[in-house]
């Protein structure tokens, strides 16, 4: 179990540092009030739990009872429950910036000036800063920094492509195209079991149907060249920040070719064990 609380400056990035750890794989909860923190990593820690890896976000809007935030960590910590703070700094000058430019009030200084909430909040913080694992500056960092200098910290120790989750998705043209696809192959120029009586009434997840398909020697041909350009596209999405890829592979109806090549792919990109695969076949009644 990997816990990191999220904290630090408002404006400063805790919610955008937030939202990129879900997308590499962390359980996120945000503005959890202080006072139920504790509660919360013991009932997440339990034996077994599939969550494995969760990221936290404390804000000083809770006041007072923020202070509660370090002496919970101090507790956890004491019980050998691992927990890691991320503190997001920013500077005053480019925090009354960010926040002129948004039209949005401080929320320690709703009425007032934003310097005072800036002053009100360093101070409400300064005990868990101390506290902090890891003190990130947003100062002068662009998003594509910030998210490169989480993944240094909280991606880079797992494997390289463990962020990436690929979506191999079959489907029929006459359905349409689907909207989330990256990638779209079509698989119409393979002979159609369609127009075989025997397997006109089965589909891609029927052993005949693949042995069919599979027959034709263009089709080990298509196979392997699709496997081959996604081995070499992966890594450059993966350095572009891409965490979700969809595959789809199109046939007429989304019940037969389709459904054979897509099964195909998903299983030599399993074997891989460089990414997570799942596989969702659109247009069959029943996907697995």
């Amino acid at each position: 179990m990997r816990v990191v609380i999220v904290t630090g400056m408002s404006g400063g990035g805790k919610s955008t540092a937030i939202h990129m750890l879900e997308d590499a794989g962390f359980y996120c909860v945000d503005n959890l009030p202080p006072s139920l923190f504790e509660k919360f990593v013991e009932l997440i820690s339990v034996p077994d739990s599939e969550i494995t890896k969760v990221a936290v976000g404390l804000d000083a809007r809770a006041g007072q009872r923020f202070e509660e935030a370090p002496k919970a960590i101090e507790e956890l910590r004491k019980r050998d429950i691992p927990v890691e703070v991320l503190f997001m700094e920013c500077s005053d000058a480019v925090l009354v910036k960010r926040y002129k430019e948004s039209r949005r009030r401080h929320p320690l200084s709703p009425d007032g000036r934003i310097e005072d909430g800036i002053d009100k909040e360093r101070k409400i913080l300064e005990k868990i800063r101390k506290q902090a694992d890891y003190i990130i500056d947003t100062s002068q960092l662009l998003t594509r920094e910030l998210k490169a200098e989480l993944d240094r910290i909280f991606v880079a120790n797992e494997k390289q492509h463990a962020n990436l989750m690929i979506t191999v998705l079959s489907f029929g043209f006459k359905h349409g195209i689907p909207s989330d696809a990256d990638l779209v192959f079509d698989v119409r120029f393979l002979p159609n079991p369609f127009y075989i009586d025997d397997l006109k009434h089965l589909t891609g997840n029927d052993k005949e149907v693949q042995d069919y398909v599979k027959s034709f020697p263009e089709c080990e041909q298509f196979l392997e060249k699709l496997q081959d350009m996604l081995t070499f596209l992966v890594p450059g999405y993966i350095n572009e920040g891409k965490y979700q890829l969809v595959v789809a592979i199109g046939c007429t109806g989304g019940q037969h070719r389709s459904v054979t090549i897509a099964n195909e792919i998903y299983e030599r990109l399993k074997a891989q064990d460089d990414f997570g695969v799942k596989i969702y076949h659109r247009d069959l009644k029943h996907a697995r």
